[in-house]
């Protein structure tokens, strides 16, 4: 019998189910769908002075002497010394004395470990002993590297997907077996087998293919069925140009773009046209969306209707609401009409802020995702509007159509997307496209280092806060992993405040926080009283910090090109020079293709292009690119042909049986209800 609850499984007590929780993992179900982040392949021995320092090596050597243990305090360290003709090496194990009297003089292991160097001398970090014919039988083999957390290891999550699989009775085969012929996809249940514990990189290769296909197919399908029950046609808003928005632009301090007049003329014709508008906007950070979002949104109150701007953070919401704020008062325009909605509110605010918007009083209503909140009522919502950022295929108006008539939707989006596959994945939007920066900002600067230059990095931090800025530094993880060699946000924190000292103020961020603490930080950062942010990418969603002129990327060869480009857009966003610098993990390794074309362009959409042509047909160990938080194994990039095979798919599926009513499509038709469910807090909202 399948477990259901992971207290079910052997050696899973309360603590340790907290820590799968801590992962998203709180069912037998879910951990199976934890997939692997990568895969571990148990390589050919080498001698001690062949060892690689700066990665896992695996040395096969005699033991000729008794280990020593040096002890401090409750702390100790076994310390074994191995050579031959090819030179020697330091073991080093903490807190194991034991191993002194089970390594013996005379007995042949294998020791797998981290290789450093230090001080001239070759040390192996804390390995695992086998003896040669037990790693033998491991030679080949892939063991699979989950994302962890503090407390729990690889080998707890390997021996507890292991224990569910012994019992695993598969997955009912939901795919059509048309489906499966034509575009040669193995078994679900095979799939989910063999994406934890493949035999060999074929079987990985057709696990993957299959569950990618599946992630591809059932958001495609989810999103064309959604799209196929709202209301269609006819706009019950259909709006007048104004004034008001052509004075509102001879105002600004600035000069729109050629491109932005372009856009802007797109909204005005999609608003005015007596249809519903749907339409998205995409442009680099910092490439002038939200001026556009704004006029849109005054054009429609000039109209006598009301407007939603929904964004992802907190943060970001105050931000847009300060903005347009200042802007009604540089134009002599009621502030009263525009009002603030997030999850911190008051219950009473909430009372108050409801009843205005429900009576007509606001017309330009900014928030979270509190905005589609059952209590909510509009008077006559006409536009809705949403800040993307990594969330595709949106479609608010399933929900927000049930507060008043359909209104009209605009999704703002900076993740850079070649076209060919922005057309399948807002597969019911119209697309426009940002291309340029607007004038005032300077170029960002960019170079490409080892972690050599990592002191004189230092020293430019130091320059810019000096100057009144302040810098982000990101690491690819969260905490320090047994199986990852990769710089960690926690530690790093720490080391980088202990650099600085106390005049200057380093702080630490990641997605494993509760929201109102990353709130938090993320708003002392905003009013510089943090001059330093060590994060993970969750700054991704993040914040506008004019005042930040520099961006370190640590590990920068495990991000993807498209989710670099992000990350540097959160720098450059002033009129003060900005500079971004991508650190590789390994010190001795050239600046790889893929840096360069980051260090060549700040375009996003011909970096997309570039990665789309230097990535071909896609690598099965690749770094995921697009970062998109719904996608567990899929990637835009690399994954490009699968998700045009699962397009076709979709498309011919409809076309044959569109309300998916046939005997063999019937469990895909409970699939996908299912998956719609599931995802619709981050997708279909």
């Amino acid at each position: 019998m399948a477990y259901h609850k992971l207290r079910e499984i052997k050696g899973i007590g309360e603590k340790t189910e907290k820590l799968f929780e801590k992962l998203g993992v709180g069912t037998a179900d879910e951990l199976l769908h934890y997939y692997p982040r990568e895969y571990d392949a148990f390589e050919t021995p080498v001698l001690p002075g062949e060892a690689v320092p700066g990665q896992k090596n695996a040395v096969a050597a005699a033991v000729t002497r008794t280990p020593s243990v040096r002890r401090f305090g409750n702390n100790s360290i076994t310390m074994l010394q191995v050579s031959d003709e090819t030179g020697g090496m330091q073991i080093n194990w903490f807190h194991m004395p034991y191993l002194r009297a089970q390594l013996k003089p005379g007995m042949r292991k294998v020791f797998r470990g981290l290789v450093t160097e230090k001080q001239n001398r070759t040390i192996m970090e804390h390995p695992q002993i086998f003896d040669p014919s037990e790693y033998e039988g491991l030679r080949g083999r892939m063991l699979p590297v989950y994302s962890l957390t503090a407390g729990l290891s690889n080998q707890t999550i390997r021996r507890t997907v292991q224990e569910c699989l012994q019992v695993y009775e598969g997955e009912a085969e939901y795919m059509p077996e048309k489906i499966l012929r034509a575009f040669d996809l193995g078994d679900i249940s095979d799939a989910v087998r063999h994406i934890h514990f493949p035999e060999n990189p074929e079987q990985l290769q057709r696990a993957r293919r299959r569950l990618i296909f599946d992630e591809f197919f059932l958001f495609l399908l989810g999103v064309a069925l959604l799209k196929d029950r709202l209301q269609t046609g006819g706009s019950a808003y259909r709006m007048h140009p104004s004034w008001l928005t052509e004075e509102v632009i001879e105002s600004l301090p600035y000069r729109l773009t050629n491109g932005q007049d372009e856009v802007w003329g797109e909204i005005e014709r999609d608003l005015a046209s007596g249809r519903v508008m749907s339409r998205l906007v995409q442009g680099d950070v910092g490439s002038g969306k939200t001026i556009l979002a704004f006029l849109a949104m005054l054009l429609t109150m000039e109209n006598g209707y009301q407007s939603a701007l929904m964004v992802p953070t907190e943060v970001l919401a105050n931000q847009h609401y300060s903005a347009l704020r200042e802007l009604l008062a540089q134009n002599e325009i009621d502030p009263e009409r525009l009002i603030l909605l997030t999850g911190s509110c008051t219950a009473k605010e909430k009372r108050e802020r409801y009843a205005r918007i429900a009576e007509g009083k606001a017309s330009l209503i900014i928030g979270t995702h509190a905005l589609i909140q059952e209590g909510l009522s509009f008077k006559n919502l006409a536009l809705v509007i949403t800040d993307e950022q990594h969330r595709f295929g949106v479609n608010q108006r399933g929900i927000l159509s049930e507060k008043g008539a359909q209104p009209h939707v605009l999704v703002m989006s900076a993740t850079p997307i070649p076209r060919t596959l922005a057309m399948i994945l807002y597969g019911d939007l119209d697309i426009s496209a940002l291309h340029e920066l607007p004038a005032r900002r300077a170029k960002i600067k960019n170079a490409v280092v080892d972690q050599s230059y990592r002191p004189a990095a230092y020293r430019f931090f130091r320059k810019e806060v000096a100057a009144g800025h302040q810098v982000y530094v990101i690491c690819p993880m969260v905490e320090p992993n047994e199986e990852i060699q990769a710089e960690n946000v926690t530690d790093y924190a720490r080391m980088l405040q202990k650099e600085m000292g106390k005049e200057i103020r380093v702080a630490a961020l990641h997605g494993q926080m509760k929201s109102a603490e990353k709130d938090r930080i993320m708003r002392a950062f905003a009013e510089n009283e943090i001059q330093i942010l060590v994060s993970t990418t969750v700054i991704e969603v993040g914040i506008n910090v004019p005042n930040a002129t520099v961006m370190m990327v640590e590990n920068a060869e495990r991000f993807g090109l498209a989710q670099l480009h992000q990350l540097r857009g959160r720098v450059g966003r002033g009129e003060a020079q900005s500079y971004c610098i991508f650190v590789q993990g390994g010190k001795d390794q050239a600046p790889s293709e893929r840096l360069k074309i980051l260090q060549k362009s700040n375009d996003g959409f011909q970096i997309a292009e570039e990665d789309l042509r230097l990535r071909g047909p896609g690598d099965l160990f690749g770094v995921r690119q697009s970062g998109i938080a719904f996608l567990k194994l899929a990637d835009i990039y690399r994954d490009q042909e699968l998700l045009r095979q699962a397009d076709r798919a979709v498309r011919q599926l409809l076309k044959e049986d569109p309300l998916l009513e046939h005997e063999e499509n019937l469990l895909l038709k409970q699939q996908v209800e299912s998956y719609i469910r599931q995802q619709n807090d981050d997708i279909f909202l």
